[in-house]
């Protein structure tokens, strides 16, 4: 083959993102400021936190993630209802004959109408967990407790999905402008994400049983979606006003896993 038939045939290929979605970013051990002293009343009072080291997804999990899992699942246990509300219509994965698909177009957009238990199921299946509520925040706001993953200026469509339309999530890889200090990708709007702590006032202690994996107990959710005010993406708010029942999916709420 000559070299001008070798970049035709190159520039036909299907271009995917550089970084791998599955791809998990290093957080040092140490200390960092949660919460806000000017927020809601959730978010208060600031405190320091220190956590060992730990690593977390660089981007939320896709529909098209989800739907393998889901796949793999209906092999073993049969329809995965507690898993996914399938039959939501805001959902973006749907049966087709013996699988799950997610939507054309939507294959690389954060997947939504997971329960809390279909998170951390699908974690578990990958050798991981969902991170806590702190982990969370510092992989988003680092140690100089900036407002925004990307800082302290206000948030811009270049760096987040925010105050869109219903269901109008963006791709997870559509904004290298907000990505936090760790280079950790879509912690500012597009979705909210699952956590695993149970919703409890500050400060924020691990063995106060808040991390206790039982059902029933109303979970974290953090970051924003792409439906959000500029006031729901910084790295404090804990969506306090957001319907969130752990048992169902929402349309506006995914997550990512840590290890």
């Amino acid at each position: 083959m000559n070299r001008f038939a070798l970049l035709l045939l190159l520039a036909a290929l299907p271009v995917f993102a550089q970084v791998p979605l599955s791809e998990t970013v290093d957080i040092p051990a140490g200390a960092f400021t949660m919460g806000s002293n000017d927020g809601p009343q959730d978010e208060r009072p600031a405190h320091e936190v220190t956590l060992r080291a730990y690593a977390i997804d660089r981007f939320p999990v896709t529909n098209a993630q989800f739907a393998d899992f889901l796949n793999a699942q209906l092999a073993k246990a049969g329809p995965p209802a507690a898993l996914y509300d399938m039959n939501d219509p805001d959902a973006r994965i749907r049966r087709q004959g013996e699988r799950w698909v997610a939507d054309r177009g939507y294959e690389n957009h954060p997947a939504v109408e997971v329960s809390w238990a279909g998170a951390l199921h699908y974690c578990r299946a990958n050798g991981k967990r969902l991170p806590t509520e702190a982990e969370w925040e510092k992989a988003a706001r680092g140690a100089d407790a900036r407002r925004y993953p990307w800082g302290n200026e206000l948030p811009e469509r270049r760096r987040a999905q925010f105050a869109a339309g219903w269901n109008e999530t963006a791709p997870v890889d559509a904004h290298p402008a907000g990505a936090s200090p760790y280079g950790v990708r879509e912690m500012s709007g597009n979705v909210w994400e699952w956590v695993s702590s149970a919703y409890r006032p500050y400060p924020y202690s691990a063995t106060d049983g808040r991390e206790d994996p039982k059902p029933g107990l109303v979970r974290g959710t953090r970051g924003g979606g792409h439906d959000s005010p500029t006031s729901e993406i910084t790295t404090t708010q804990r969506g306090r006003d957001l319907s969130r029942n752990p048992a169902a999916g929402h349309h506006n709420i995914g997550f990512r896993c840590a290890r």
